[in-house]
């Protein structure tokens, strides 16, 4: 169970990846610019000052995955209502279903697991364990089909109809929020391709044509345009993954 879905820290194996590959790309764009190893050595720890940023993009991939998953877990609901059962023996049924298509590891597996243990074992409400996963994940769509289940609960109501309506409103919701995704990803994937051009070029010169660019490392004068052209690409690269964001 992952207690908020909105912090990720990086441990073990896959921060020390991280770091790794973090430092090894910023000592060698650092080099390409300068050509001084004790400042590309230098600069390659500020990937230290990259890690929340990394750690709040993936935090934002693991909830756009519980998402998805999510909608797998609405047809298994809806399903399971319709033939007869109750939501928390929908809950339960629903962690063999989706067993077929994820991992153990997967989001959905841990939080079906989780509340099949709590609702056999230890007899917790379905409802609350619902309300639970909702305020955890910081999910709307989560959050509105837990709401309007506890409703259909307090105040009564055909569950299988509700339900079923609900989760065809939801999934239908998710999809158009999947399509606007597969969409923007083509533009961000273009927007880093230009960003990174300049790097590609300055590599190009550097080993074709290194004379004609050599006083851009050998003057102060040269020194500051490097740095300015760097600032430049770093700012270019900043402002195109902010360009390319669009909330849904």
């Amino acid at each position: 169970m992952i207690r908020d879905y909105r912090k990720y820290e990086l441990e073990g194996k896959e921060k020390t990846l991280f770091l790794a590959g973090g430092y090894g790309c910023i000592f060698l764009v650092v080099y390409l610019f300068y050509h001084s190893i004790w400042l590309s050595a230098a600069a390659g720890l500020l990937v230290h000052f990259l890690q929340p940023y990394v750690e709040r993009h993936l935090a934002e991939k693991r909830m756009n995955l519980l998402t998805i998953q999510f909608r797998d877990l609405l047809y298994s609901l809806s399903a399971s209502v319709a033939a007869g059962r109750q939501m928390a023996e929908a809950l339960v049924e629903a962690e063999q279903n989706l067993a077929v298509m994820y991992e153990e590891k997967e989001p959905i597996m841990k939080e079906l697991r989780y509340i099949r243990i709590n609702l056999v074992e230890n007899k917790e409400s379905d409802k609350v364990l619902l309300k639970d996963l909702a305020v955890r994940s910081r999910n709307e769509d989560i959050n509105n089909f837990v709401q309007v289940y506890a409703t259909c609960r307090s105040m009564g109501g055909d569950l299988e109809k509700i339900i079923g309506h609900t989760s065809e409103i939801l999934t239908d919701k998710m999809t158009i929020e999947r399509e606007i995704k597969v969409i923007t990803a083509q533009k961000k994937t273009e927007g880093r391709i230009i960003s990174l051009m300049p790097l590609a070029m300055l590599l190009m010169m550097n080993l074709f044509s290194y004379s004609y660019i050599e006083p851009l490392y050998q003057t102060a004068g040269g020194r500051i345009i490097m740095t300015g052209a760097l600032a430049g690409v770093a700012y270019g690269m900043y402002l195109m993954e902010k360009l390319s964001e669009i909330e849904v």
